[in-house]
């Protein structure tokens, strides 16, 4: 059979790159979460959100100037759009229904915006509690539901690798959010979780593909674990890419024309869905290479056939 060898793009020959690469991620990712902290929005610790609407040429700096006369000195304020008219989007850490009204409607006398054009919102600690708890039971029964899926269809050390790659998915992309300090809302944690099903999904087209050429390369020739990866990678690359790009494209336009909410989901999706797509072949296919190399018939072709071997094109079955 003709070779496919030297078309291919080299991915396992740079194994060392890719991890040292997302190794150095990871940590930026932690000393970013240890020293700059995550933001949390009020949903998680509880709080008010003044929404103000049709604010015309008034200022960031005026609106803060006006919430420090209401006693809300410490609030953060960000600017907003809202039906193509200029807002503010303003966060404190009051949690009375009460006062947090009498402070909305003095800003905005003293402003002099209208008294429906503001919306206040304010939640309790106790909510908070209950979102985080929710979101982190949702998280390790997804795992759970991973490593018991993978095991089944294919094996554990493709589980176990499809799960680092995850975890190295959105530990960089919380290190993302700690280092722009931009807040973490129940939208960011929607969107961390469909983050793993995307960066699951371009590591099992991978792995089913390597599972396959791995049982159907019997063809005389001797390959290494490493090739056959390889092979199989360039096998599907094309389409994790084009996937990956038609997924990217209507996040990024709701980032760029999308109100606050849906900025908050987009920027976590548009770093998870990259993240996702390099993860699957510079983290998990990685390392499921180096675990399998140590199996005693992978590491006796590598170490009779490692030098010469290539790859075919496998098969049909």
């Amino acid at each position: 059979m003709r070779s496919h060898f030297s078309k291919e793009i080299q991915f396992m020959k740079h194994r060392r790159a890719f991890l040292t690469l997302s190794c150095i991620l990871i940590v930026l990712s932690i000393v970013g979460i240890c020293v700059r902290g995550l933001v949390f929005g009020i949903e998680f610790i509880g709080g008010t959100e003044i929404d103000f609407r049709e604010t015309g040429d008034i200022t960031i700096e005026q609106m803060r100037d006006a919430l420090a006369g209401a006693d809300e000195g410490e609030a953060t304020v960000q600017t907003a759009v809202t039906d193509g008219q200029a807002g503010f989007l303003v966060r404190s850490g009051t949690t009375d229904p009460q006062v947090a009204a009498n402070h909305a409607s003095q800003v905005a006398q003293t402003l002099g915006l209208a008294d429906d054009s503001y919306q206040v919102t304010t939640i309790g600690p106790d909510w908070g509690a209950d979102v985080t708890r929710s979101s982190l039971i949702a998280f390790f029964v997804a795992i759970a539901a991973i490593i018991v899926y993978v095991s089944i269809r294919y094996e554990f050390k493709m589980s176990i690798s499809a799960v680092i790659a995850l975890v190295h998915d959105l530990l960089i992309t919380i290190g993302v959010y700690a280092w722009t300090q931009m807040p973490v809302t129940p939208n960011v944690v929607a969107a961390l979780l469909t983050i793993m099903g995307y960066s699951l999904y371009d590591t099992v087209v991978e792995f089913n593909r390597i599972d396959e050429n791995a049982k159907q390369l019997s063809d005389g020739v001797h390959h290494t674990y490493d090739e056959i990866a390889n092979f199989s990678i360039n096998e599907v690359i094309v389409r994790t890419i084009n996937t990956t790009i038609t997924s990217v494209v209507p996040v990024i336009a709701m980032l760029a024309i999308g109100g606050s909410t849906l900025r908050d989901f987009a920027f976590a999706m548009l770093v998870g869905e990259i993240l996702g797509t390099y993860s699957s072949f510079a983290v998990a296919s990685q390392i499921l290479c180096i675990w399998k190399a140590r199996e005693p018939k992978w590491a006796k072709i590598a170490a009779k056939y490692g030098s010469g071997a290539r790859v075919t094109k496998a098969p049909e079955v």
